[in-house]
This record gives C-alpha cells, structure tokens and sequence, in this order.
C-alpha cells in the first residue's frame, strides 16, 4: 500500500517537473534568461511542498490506521475466556462447604489466571513460558472442576521459552476441547495437547474426543476472535486448521516469528 502512495508521488512529481521544464524551455525563447530559471525553480518549489504536503497526509493515515488497529486487538484480547471464570466461580461456590482446602486452592489458581487475563493479556507480547504457565494453570482447574477421570496429556518441545508471541493464543482452541469434548463425555474423555517453540515457529496442538451428537458445525465467538486477532497480530505467517475424523477433533496453530 505505502509503496502504491510513492508511486504515484513519482509520477505526480515527473509531470509538475516535466511541464516545468517545457514552460521554462519555451519562456527562454521569448524571454529573458533570468525568468525562465525562475520559473523553473518556482515548479521546484511546488513539487517540494507538494510532496512534503502527500507524505504528511500519508503519515498520518497510516498513524490512525495502526491506532484503530490496536484498539481492536485490545477489545478482542479482553473479551478472552469470560465463561470459563464464571463457570469456575459457580463450581467454587458449590466446593466451599466440601472441600475448603480444594477451593481455597482453586480461588488461588483462579487468581493466577485473571491476573495473566487483565494484565498480560493486555501486553503486546509475552513469553511462551508466561503462556505455557497460563495453559497449565488451566488444565489444574479443569482437573479440580471435574467429577469425573479425564486423560490429559501435554507434550512440550521449548528451545527458546522467551521467544515472544501475542497473549491468550492458545486458550480458545484448548477451551474448546472442554467445553465441546470434555463436558459432553462421561467417560473415557481426553485432551492431548503440544506445544513446540523454536526460534522462529511455535506450533500448538489440541486433540480431543467427542460426542458426535452434541457436534455444533457454527464456528464460535471464540473462534471468529481467534481468527481476527491473527490476522491482526500474524498477516500472512500463521496457519490455522482443523479436521475431524473418527469422532476426534483436531486443532492446529502454526506461527513464523520472523
């Protein structure tokens, strides 16, 4: 896009000086000398404040562009996981009689995340090792949620834990696998999940079963979120896919960092 506004700078700037330079040839043979090259400087003067005048405007549009940019990556990172608190909220207020040492210990793993949610999650970027700790603080509550056995697995491959990428990445894709898989199973449930970061790729992986008859084919707000913060934060280096196959379902997020 800024290279099309040059362009057509250039051309602008070629015809005001190409015209210029004819009046300026023609004047000099009718005229003096002298005005001939004041005439050529004046056509000077204004491709100079012309330019200068375009580059400004283009500036400045780009300035706003980024800006309203922004604004809307922010506004998607803080609608992240509301139900998910509210659920927890619900399943804490019926554990506090039970069992107050889980509760107290879920009240204190619920603060970990709305505080990651609020603050990091309001970041440009954070690390992958602040986003790994976010997802297994995650997965712990979702163990102390549940009645029921879940098989949860997670496959870490971390060369550079400080790589940096945009926050709460991951949490829809491995919210899904709960509330579409997980919740909708009696037994035999499952979650598998891996994370690989180099230096410049971060692929994530969600797999989970479910009940075919609770399959909802609509993509979700969260998803639809997903979708438009990548193409925000990542044009043209991330891929996002997902299959479903044998009552299993699939997510893949890939990202180039460089």
């Amino acid at each position: 896009m800024l290279r099309n506004h040059y362009r057509i700078i250039a051309y602008w700037a070629f015809a005001i000086i190409a015209g210029g330079s004819l009046i300026a040839l023609e004047s000099m043979e009718d005229s003096e000398p002298t005005f001939s090259i004041l005439t050529f400087f004046y056509f000077a003067l204004l491709i100079f404040f012309g330019v200068r005048w375009i580059m400004g405007q283009i500036k400045s549009t780009l300035v706003v562009k980024k800006e309203k940019t922004n604004i809307e990556l922010k506004h998607l990172q803080s609608q992240i996981n509301p139900h998910f608190f509210f659920n927890t909220l619900n399943n804490l207020y019926g554990l506090i009689e039970k069992d107050k040492n889980k509760a107290r210990h879920m009240v204190l793993k619920l603060s970990d995340m709305m505080r990651y949610s609020i603050y990091e999650g309001q970041q440009e970027k954070v690390t992958i090792k602040e986003e790994l700790t976010y997802l297994k603080n995650y997965l712990e509550l979702h163990r102390m949620r549940y009645h029921k056995e879940i098989d949860i697995r997670f496959e870490e491959a971390i060369e550079n834990e400080e790589a940096e990428i945009l926050p709460l990445l991951f949490i829809n894709l491995l919210e899904n696998a709960f509330k579409h898989g997980v919740e909708n199973i009696r037994t035999g449930a499952f979650v598998h999940l891996k994370l690989i970061a180099l230096d410049d790729t971060v692929l994530f992986e969600v797999k989970n079963n479910f009940d075919p008859e609770e399959v909802n084919d609509q993509d979700g707000i969260g998803l639809k979120n997903l979708k438009r913060r990548l193409e925000i934060a990542y044009p043209q280096k991330h891929t996002n896919s997902f299959s479903n196959k044998e009552n299993i379902y699939e997510a893949k997020l890939k990202l180039q960092l460089k």
